[in-house]
């Protein structure tokens, strides 16, 4: 395949049919890859940090990875119907520019999830490079953005090859981690505790549905034909699997370290492996599982940026000067935010992770009900572009239940810097994630049904369907 072939042409634009390639298996490899690493151990490992046991942390971590993964990979199962990005299918229920409301977030996100991750990629880089942090945090920095400005195809290959490194990785830290633990006495020592089952379950759910913003941005190249059943049970084994692998072995790790960890974290899991060229792969490997994720922030904050702007600009085709330019702001932002916040990161992961979770369970809640259930998978495609089409510059109704939405959860919810008024009855438990999913899905559903002029009879490609009839 020649170098120009690689480069991906298109951006927030349709995806042809004589473009479209692969099989829902693509989705597996690729969100396995995404969740076997660093990040993620430290997810499963603050649900033991924060006071839980092992065998309730590593089931509250299950559960909210499956609910999570699943709210998710209904997601992705739009993405060979569509072949469009996620949040431009946002313009069906916010409006064309209305939609600006939650991607304005979601570019916030990405930046935040590109610093976290760089964090600790950083200190893997600078241990490879024999560097220090901060320049480590740089070239890791560099090296993503370059590879998301490749795109679509390389993005799949990085995942592919993280995925069958990392599981062998893990593989080998798993065997070592229970050669120097007890296990049974760890086991032995359960005690089930509501609040900190909950803090579990929000822990892994808020991980799963942080992915929702971009999910169909990756299986928007499949063939139109691909299955959604199938779409959907690939994505959510590849992201259940890899990150509950992660999690429970952070959890372990956290159980068994103690201090030790949560002093260096990538540190301790290197050393954990073994030293030398160990070490040194080991260091590789957290650095690749990170370049993979951070790679899909990168790119989905460019696609989000993209769609932001042509909502108010009318354009759906991007120059690759263009795309540079706006790959290269997400990764000066996130390198500033990483770079700032590196000393404090464990604490300011875990508040970004929950904080995050209020703005974006309700978008999920509306997104998926209109999909399924309101427009039932038709979409009129070409007036995603026109705000003076079928949907509109700005549709109230939606924009208002997903206010809604964020301001029905803070009662509930459970921060280092703000905790919600009902969150002491519930005996501490934060569910303003379950509260963000079902007040806005049950309020959107019940205004929307009243009246669906937004919904076209199929779903319509064609330009002359962009307005209404």
């Amino acid at each position: 395949m020649a170098v120009e072939d690689l480069v991906e042409r298109r951006s927030i634009d349709v995806v042809p049919d004589d473009e479209r390639h692969g099989t829902a298996f693509s989705q597996f490899t690729l969100w396995l890859g995404a969740n076997l690493q660093i990040t993620a151990v430290v997810t499963g490992a603050l649900a033991v940090v924060l006071g839980g046991d092992v065998v309730w942390s590593a089931a509250g971590l299950l559960l909210g990875n499956l609910l999570g993964g699943a709210v998710m990979a209904l997601h992705s199962a739009q993405g060979p119907k569509l072949g469009l990005p996620q949040m431009i299918q946002s313009r069906a229920q916010f409006g064309v520019r209305g939609a600006v409301v939650p991607l304005f977030l979601v570019i916030l996100m990405y930046v935040g999830f590109f610093a976290s991750g760089s964090v600790l990629a950083g200190q893997a880089t600078a241990e490879l490079t024999h560097t220090n942090d901060t320049t480590g945090i740089i070239v890791f920095a560099v090296v993503t953005a370059v590879t998301a400005a490749v795109g679509y195809r390389v993005i799949h290959a990085l995942g592919r090859v993280a995925g069958v490194v990392c599981a062998l990785a893990f593989v080998y830290l798993g065997i070592r981690l229970l050669d120097r633990v007890d296990l049974s006495a760890m086991l032995g020592d359960a005690h089930f505790d509501l609040p900190m089952f909950l803090l579990a379950v929000s822990l892994s759910a808020s991980w799963q549905l942080a992915f929702g913003p971009y999910v169909a941005d990756y299986s928007r190249y499949l063939p139109r034909a691909t299955s959604g059943r199938a779409t959907f049970w690939w994505t959510l084994s590849g992201s259940a699997v890899g990150s509950q692998w992660s999690m429970t072995f952070g959890v372990l790790v956290a159980a068994s370290a103690g201090d030790a960890f949560l002093a260096n974290q990538v540190g301790y899991v290197v050393g954990l492996g073994g030293t030398g060229l160990i070490a040194s792969f080991l260091y590789f490997v957290i650095a690749l599982g990170k370049l993979t994720v951070n790679v899909l922030n990168t790119y989905g904050g460019f696609m989000s940026m993209v769609t932001s702007i042509s909502g108010f600009r009318g354009r759906r085709t991007l120059s690759p000067r263009g795309r540079i330019a706006y790959i290269a702001l997400i990764m000066v932002a996130g390198t500033a935010v990483a770079l700032l916040g590196k000393d404090t990161f464990l604490t300011s992961f875990k508040d970004f992770l929950l904080f995050l979770l209020t703005f974006f369970t309700p978008w999920s809640a509306i997104n998926l009900v209109d999909y399924y259930l309101i427009s039932r998978e038709r979409y009129d495609i070409p007036a995603l572009f026109d705000p003076e089409g079928r949907y509109g510059a700005w549709r109230w109704d939606a924009l208002t239940v997903y206010g809604v939405g964020i301001l029905a959860q803070l009662p509930f919810l459970v921060t280092h810097f703000y905790t919600g008024p009902l969150v002491q009855p519930l005996g501490g438990a934060d569910i303003s994630w379950i509260v963000g999913l079902v007040v806005p899905a049950a309020l959107y559903w019940l205004l929307a049904r009243r009246g669906t002029p937004h919904v076209p009879d199929g779903t319509r490609y064609d330009l002359a369907s962009a307005r209404k009839a």
